[in-house]
């Protein structure tokens, strides 16, 4: 007996993309077999793009461009073998390369008010659903934003653009065969808002009015250049250009200004794209040159229960003329009202108060005057008792340096010793310069306090120290010391430290918190910003700066929180150092909306389901379809990696109650179902009851096939269904073969055929344009064959 050939190696399944090659291959345990392919139940002896090759013992099918046309169940067949497998032409979105590589390296530009149109055109199987994407919301058509889809194309249009529209933009385009996602950035510039305020006068006399101001908190897109300072005179309506600023310097001096008139000042800011609104003041007058400022303090020389004694000092601006005399006035600690010590100017700068009340807390102010009049009055003098001394306390102990740097001094102490009845109320310091003799009060201190810091002091500048004890009877003996401030600091140009821990993409899920801590050097300390998108932070954020590093801190991340990140050095003078990551906020997916069912087609159920609201934000998101027969039975899977919101069940039982369940999944799990509640049942249709007749022997009635009503060309519109018919007669009854393009329909789940009596008919479930060609049925028995074609047109939505 001859050897039976048998399979050592038998075809598989095959999932290629359109455009790629693709290959079929065997081997079998004979090398004298010849083979023969078969392509949907149809011989194969040859076909465009089609190799058959066969060396030794093993067979191959070549294609070297895998088409549409190339999709189907192949067979092969030689000796006492045979073996299938499918070949699946997968065709998802696609941009041109050079043209998506143009939109994804550089941001898209563009001036405020301007409008934007950004066009993607795309190739692939349709139907291919198109979303637009910002802050993983998204886009809709509103007053300003439209979105416009064809069949091979979209476009957002933006009518008139602002600050609000930078940002990071994702376009999902999506079909049966795969997802493809395009991150593009816009950037709008505009001019600045108006510098922040309020316009702080720093000074207001009457030569010179200075004043300050805060950099706006959006420049615009573009650094701001500088500052434009304007003035309008108290009663007049037209404003005068004072001058401009640079734009590291944000306060501007003018000394165009008269004796006792009133202002109004406002700021513009400037950047390249123009100027901006302003930032306007309230009024400011200048001070009048006739009058004397105010002194200083006045001093509590000594108290007690009859009298108090204070001196004062000459003040700096004495006016136009000379000082004729001083105006002293008293209060009682706790009081607004100010009452005169004397009826007539004092001559002196020293005065005994009398005609005090015992053991009442005063305080003193006095006021100078000229030949125009009475100046200002000083602030008022430290609250002394009118009683009798006692005794002041003694010096503080153990007075030094505990630590200085280039810009200042810290100092510490001890609590003098105790005196009986008098207790430490505070502490006083002091300073002056090793080259004055004036001594300068810095600070008044609680009791618990007994140490300070001196600072705003020049590098290696040296001065002098002094520290005294405050009680109810006075101040203390003082303690001094010579002090010295440290060596001034090296510039050390900002930079970040980005190592291996600092990463550049950061996947959170919803719910947990993002954290980035980034170090940094630079000396002076630098100044650190961060923003998102280009735009300040959102609220929720907390940014921490301390000694060589920054933290972001976000405790609850939300889909919102997904973007573009970047943290920024600046040293004030212009130089920058930036940094920016992505941070992409993803969660298991929320489950599908509502189910509905239809029967389209006879014997079939399709499932259509509302998408999860997840599908904005998660590209791998896709679904699955369960069934089960009984409300208790287990759940069985129809269909898996669904990338669309319908599936069609082909192999429904009459008679039978279905339960349908759909997921969403993603690659951090799988949703909560959404589930069908009454049963699905397709009613069994009762047999019906015959009567079969005796068989009538008599002339012969065979025919063979013609059409008694021939095809018609169709025209349909994409996703929705073609109904194709015929029909046929001839006997006995012929066998219906439909065809495609040459290839057979019978078992192919997309098309529906039935034969009713001769009236025979195709469905075409959810036409597509890969379903656009020529179709022929094919009506045979044993008399003959008979052909009939037409052509089905597919056009657009």
């Amino acid at each position: 007996s001859v050897p039976r050939c048998y399979l050592n190696k038998q075809l598989a399944t095959v999932r290629v993309l359109k455009g790629d090659p693709a290959e079929l291959s065997c081997t079998v345990s004979k090398d004298n077999v010849t083979g023969t392919w078969f392509k949907d139940g149809l011989k194969l002896t040859s076909m465009d793009g089609v190799v058959f090759e066969k060396k030794g013992f093993v067979h191959k099918l070549i294609i070297n461009k895998a088409e549409d046309i190339h999709a189907g169940k192949y067979r092969f067949e030689g000796g006492d073998v045979k073996t299938e497998a499918s070949i699946f032409v997968e065709d998802p979105p696609q941009v041109d390369k050079v043209l998506l590589k143009n939109l994804t390296s550089v941001p898209t530009v563009a001036k405020a008010g301007e409008g934007v149109k950004l066009r993607i055109p795309f190739e692939g199987r349709g139907p291919i659903r198109a979303v637009w994407l910002k802050d993983r919301m998204e886009l809709g058509d509103d007053t300003r934003i439209r979105v416009d889809k064809t069949v091979t194309c979209t476009t957002l249009s933006i009518s008139s653009c602002d600050r609000r529209d930078c940002g990071d933009y994702k376009v999902r385009l999506k079909n049966d065969s795969g997802v493809l996602e395009i991150n593009l950035k816009l950037v709008v510039i505009d001019k600045p808002q108006p510098p922040a305020g309020p316009i702080k006068i720093v000074e207001s006399s009457a030569n010179n009015i200075t004043i300050q101001w805060k950099p706006p908190k959006d420049d615009g897109g573009k650094p701001v250049q500088r500052y434009l300072v304007e003035r309008q005179q108290v009663g007049r309506n037209d404003w005068e250009t004072l001058g401009e600023t640079p734009r590291s310097c944000t306060s501007f001096t003018t000394s165009k200004v008269e004796e006792d008139m009133s202002y109004y000042f406002r700021v513009r800011a400037m950047n390249a794209e123009g100027v901006s609104d302003a930032l306007e003041s309230g009024e400011v007058k200048a001070a009048g040159k006739a009058s004397p400022g105010a002194p200083d303090a006045p001093e509590i020389i000594s108290a007690s229960r009859d009298a108090i004694t204070i001196s004062w000092k000459a003040p700096s601006k004495t006016g136009t003329s000379q000082i004729t005399g001083y105006i002293v006035q008293k209060r009682k600690k706790g009081t607004v009202t100010w009452l005169p010590v004397t009826n007539v100017p004092v001559k002196d700068k020293k005065l005994k108060v009398t005609s005090l009340k015992k053991g009442v807390q005063y305080e003193f102010r006095v006021a100078a005057v000229n030949a125009s009049g009475t100046g200002q009055p000083s602030d008022p003098s430290e609250s002394v008792f009118a009683r009798d001394p006692t005794k002041s306390p003694g010096q503080v102990q153990d007075l030094k340096v505990s630590s200085s740097d280039s810009t200042s001094v810290t100092l510490t102490w001890n609590k003098p010793e105790v005196q009986d009845g008098n207790d430490v109320k505070g502490y006083e310091v002091e300073m002056r310069p090793c080259n004055s003799l004036s001594w300068t009060k810095c600070f008044t201190l609680p009791a618990e306090s007994t140490s300070c810091r001196v600072q705003g002091l020049q590098a290696r500048e040296k001065l002098f120290l002094r520290v005294r004890a405050l009680s109810d009877s006075g101040p203390g003996e003082a303690s001094e010391l010579e002090a010295c401030a440290g060596a001034a600091a090296l510039m050390v140009s900002p930079r970040l430290l980005i190592d291996d821990t600092v990463k550049s993409f950061l996947v959170i899920k919803a719910g947990n918190p993002i954290q980035v801590k980034i170090p940094f050097e630079g000396s002076p300390k630098p100044v650190v910003t961060w923003l998102k998108a280009g735009l300040p932070l959102p609220s929720r954020a907390v940014v921490s700066t301390e000694d060589g590093s920054t933290q972001l801190l976000l405790r609850a991340a939300e889909f919102s929180d997904s973007g573009t990140y970047t943290v920024e050095l600046g040293d004030g003078l212009g130089k920058r150092e930036t940094f920016s990551f992505q941070v992409q906020v993803t969660d298991i997916p929320q489950p599908p909306g509502a189910i509905w069912l239809e029967e389209n087609v006879p014997n079939t159920v399709t499932v259509t389901w509302d998408p999860s609201a997840s599908e904005q934000w998660e590209k791998n998101l896709y679904y699955t379809v369960l069934k089960r027969e009984s409300q208790k039975g287990l759940w069985h899977v129809l269909g898996d990696l669904i990338y669309n919101n319908k599936f069609t069940f082909t192999r429904v039982v009459p008679g039978r109650d279905y339960y349908f369940r759909v997921v969403a999944k993603n690659d951090l799990g799988t949703s909560d179902p959404s589930e069908t509640v009454q049963p699905w049942r397709i009613w069994k249709k009762k047999a019906e009851f015959q009567v079969k007749a005796q068989k009538y022997r008599g002339v012969n009635q065979n025919q063979p096939p013609r059409f008694l009503v021939p095809l018609k060309s169709h025209v349909v519109v994409t996703g929705t269904e073609c109904h194709m018919s015929c029909a046929v007669g001839g006997h006995p009854p012929p066998k219906i073969t439909w065809y495609k393009d040459s290839r057979d329909l019978s078992r192919d789940p997309n098309y529906f055929c039935t034969n009713d009596f001769g009236v025979c008919s195709l469905v075409v479930l959810g036409v597509t344009k890969q379903d656009e060609g020529e179709y022929m049925v094919e009506a045979s028995n044993e008399l003959g064959r008979a052909f009939s074609k037409a052509f089905l047109a597919i056009k657009g939505n």
